[in-house]
């Protein structure tokens, strides 16, 4: 009897398991991708990217602006730089949040950046 309880909880298991696990896969999301861009240029932190970030998003994510993530230098802005990237290049745009869509270029030279190596130059 003992025995055949036993197989009986590890055909159930092994059904369980069958039937849950590929619909779990099947749901999870893919972040998204961007599209690869040819960068031809060395991109500059201090020169592009920060200007870029102050002009754009500082006025909701820097210091003391109290938006989550806080974006006032380089640590920050390259540590959450594939999640602004996907908010600024995404679809639905997200950020800038209620402002119109950043300018292509700015867009390329952000993911040349990244690219590059998220240098801090």
């Amino acid at each position: 009897m003992k025995k055949t309880i036993n197989i009986f909880f590890a055909l159930s298991s092994i059904t369980v398991l069958t039937l849950f696990i590929p619909s779990a896969c099947s749901k999870a999301k893919a972040p998204p991708t961007q599209p690869e861009i040819v960068c031809t240029s060395t991109i500059s932190f201090s020169q592009q990217i920060a200007p870029m970030i102050q002009e754009n998003c500082a006025g909701c994510h820097g210091s003391g602006a109290g938006t989550s993530p806080v974006l006032s230098n380089y640590t920050e802005i390259s540590e959450n730089a594939h999640a602004m990237l996907n908010a600024m290049h995404g679809t639905p745009q997200l950020m800038p949040q209620g402002g119109p869509a950043l300018a292509d270029s700015l867009l390329q030279q952000f993911q040349c950046w990244m690219q590059q190596g998220k240098m801090n130059n």
